[in-house]
């Protein structure tokens, strides 16, 4: 569903569902742990844009809506150790805010869907490159392998020597699904920078097309409802685009600890709405005013 923003209400039914959870007359779904990336390259003038899919609109979770490239993590993401380069995995764990296999699970969740998912891999033959090209029939028979469960991250990557550039990607956020859906996710938001050389493809199963968009753009299109968005991709679009550069995003992701956010309902005057992070409620305001 898309869940409004301040000043628009939430649907009555909603509001009383939500309560229903709260006050303990029904149990919450229990969440997996996913990773999504917030992949982007520079705009003709210099703006972050991002890549964006809609999902099919018969999918059971956010059908219809622009995500992120990203999917709930496989147990086969846990997988024996791969070459790895960039912070270790108990420096993520300690900024992603979870143990460290975990940790090591979801940057490889991240890896391997936005290459499911985008055709894009965060990885090279050593610490200091990155693949250029995966375009090619091979790549493509791998990337199918993956989507399909036949193949792990960890032995694609030790099957073609690669390591796993963990050093590409930058930590952003962390969302827990509200409790009154029926299908909830603990999902850690990354961000990285299209490589260089690299291309997207249109060519997750999961989505009805993509687009490269500038943030500013998307949140445009979103307040239009020309694009349907859950409030998680909303917000981390207005606050990408506010930075203004690809650059400054990445020097931004460096400093951050991620927090798992879970929005609530909360009465306004003119009448509920779901709950946001602090520090994007006077963008978000600012915005509506505008």
């Amino acid at each position: 569903m898309r869940i409004p923003l301040p000043p628009v209400g939430l649907p009555e039914h909603l509001v009383a569902l939500a309560r229903e959870f709260t006050e303990g007359g029904r149990e919450p779904a229990e969440p997996r742990d996913a990773a999504t990336v917030i992949l982007q390259r520079p705009g003709a003038g210099g703006e972050p844009e991002v890549y964006l899919l809609r999902r099919h609109v018969t999918m059971d979770f956010a059908g219809g809506m622009a995500v992120f490239p990203g999917g709930g993590v496989d147990p086969r993401d846990y997988d024996h150790e791969v070459a790895w380069a960039g912070p270790a995995p108990e420096e993520w764990a300690a900024r992603l805010g979870t143990t460290e296999d975990v940790a090591r699970a979801l940057v490889c969740a991240a890896v391997r869907e936005t290459f499911e998912e985008s055709g894009v891999l965060l990885a090279g033959p050593s610490a200091d490159e990155v693949v250029a090209d995966t375009t090619g029939e091979d790549w493509e028979a791998d990337r199918h392998a993956l989507e399909s469960r036949a193949l792990s991250l960890t032995d694609f990557l030790d099957r073609r020597g690669l390591v796993l550039r963990t050093d590409l990607l930058g930590i952003w956020s962390a969302w827990l699904t509200p409790v009154m859906e029926p299908k909830r996710y603990r999902t850690w938001f990354f961000v990285a920078q299209l490589p260089e050389g690299q291309v997207t493809r249109d060519v997750s199963t999961e989505s009805s097309e993509v687009v490269w968009l500038s943030a500013d753009e998307a949140v445009a299109q979103a307040d239009r409802e020309e694009l349907a968005m859950l409030p998680p991709t909303y917000l981390t679009c207005l606050e990408v685009a506010s930075l203004g550069t690809v650059d400054a995003v990445l020097a931004a992701s460096r400093g951050r600890r991620a927090e798992m956010f879970m929005p609530e309902v909360e009465e306004h005057e003119d009448g509920w709405t779901l709950s946001m992070p602090e520090h994007l409620r006077p963008m978000v305001l600012a915005r509506r005013e505008s």
